[in-house]
């Protein structure tokens, strides 16, 4: 595995060059500033009439409309969201600079044929481990995000410096670039979305106070035993790695989790983590984001709506002191 730092990377394939952001998000946001306070010439486009034009200016950025940003750039970065990247590369394609940089956060529109790039253009992945909020925060402290980098495909023969140069600018290179590939990124994240941090353990969290509250335990308790504890574990995690986090809970603790869960994550649930892994590769996932895109993500919509509504849900308000 090549990790790099800051002293292994040569900041200067940036220079000169001006960066268009495209998508002023949770990553766009965050890498336009980072980007900006380390010196680079940044950009952000948006659409006519965008209701972002007077945060992004009251952040110091420059704007313009995205077909004018991306004209001026040398390097574009698609941080819109992952299914809008084919409709949005159609457009700017013509506005495109021969020879310009073409960067991304998450390998998926490349990795399942979203987008397609020009021949002549650099192709590259800077893909920070976290939220933009962190990633953001981080750099204000002077720390960084760990990130993943990859290039798919090297037009100029420049295309490793301009994204090694990247990361190093939005702050990664303080905490380290990872090499990789838009096909590895974009299957491990995927799969990690849906069979790990963001599907599965909500849905344990979910199930254990579901079984408690059943078996008779007042919901206020049975959310601080199975939800409110996970930022404790995480922060342990983090800390000390999980063989670290085991020995440092108590002995009742470590016990139950060693009786505990191996019953619960059992040889099926890792054959179902397998499949989802598959599923993922085939393009089975990405096809479904495509359709929910297309139909206006009525299963979102519903289920975001249900979710506010779950007895879960209610407690943690009542606990956090939010309710309407």
């Amino acid at each position: 595995m090549e990790f790099l730092r800051d002293a292994d990377i040569e900041p200067a394939a940036l220079a000169g060059k001006r960066v268009a952001i495209l998508g002023y998000g949770n990553q766009g946001r965050a890498q336009a500033l980072n980007l900006h306070d380390s010196g680079v010439d940044v950009v952000v486009g948006l659409r006519g009439g965008s209701g972002s034009t007077i945060e992004v200016e009251a952040a110091g950025l420059e704007t313009a409309l995205v077909e004018d940003a991306v004209a001026s750039a040398q390097l574009v970065m698609m941080l819109a969201p992952d299914e809008t990247h084919a409709a949005l590369y159609r457009e700017i394609e013509p506005q495109l600079q021969q020879s310009a940089a073409l960067g991304f956060s998450h390998g998926l529109s490349v990795r399942f044929g979203f987008v397609r790039p020009r021949a002549d253009l650099d192709v590259f992945l800077i893909a920070p481990k976290g939220p933009g909020t962190a990633l953001r925060s981080l750099y204000a402290e002077g720390k960084g995000m760990i990130a993943v980098w990859a290039v798919e495909q090297d037009a100029t023969g420049n295309a490793r410096n301009i994204a090694l140069a990247y990361g190093r600018a939005i702050g990664s290179g303080r905490a380290g670039l990872i090499a990789s590939s838009f096909a590895e990124e974009a299957e491990a994240d995927l799969f990690n979305e849906q069979a790990v941090v963001w599907g599965a353990v909500p849905e344990l969290l979910i199930a254990g106070f579901e079984t408690l509250v059943e078996g008779g335990v007042s919901p206020e308790l049975a959310y601080l035993e199975c939800v409110g504890e996970l930022k404790l574990i995480a922060d342990l995690i983090e800390a000390r790695g999980i063989a670290g986090m085991r020995e440092a809970i108590s002995n009742t603790a470590e016990l139950g989790a060693l009786l505990g869960g191996r019953r619960i994550v059992d040889p099926g649930v890792r054959e179902r983590m397998a499949q989802v892994l598959a599923e993922v590769r085939a393009g089975k996932f990405a096809a479904e984001l495509e359709s929910e895109e297309s139909k206006g993500y009525p299963r979102l919509d519903r289920v975001r709506e249900e979710n506010r509504e779950t007895l879960l849900e209610k407690t943690y308000r009542r606990l956090s002191d939010t309710e309407d």
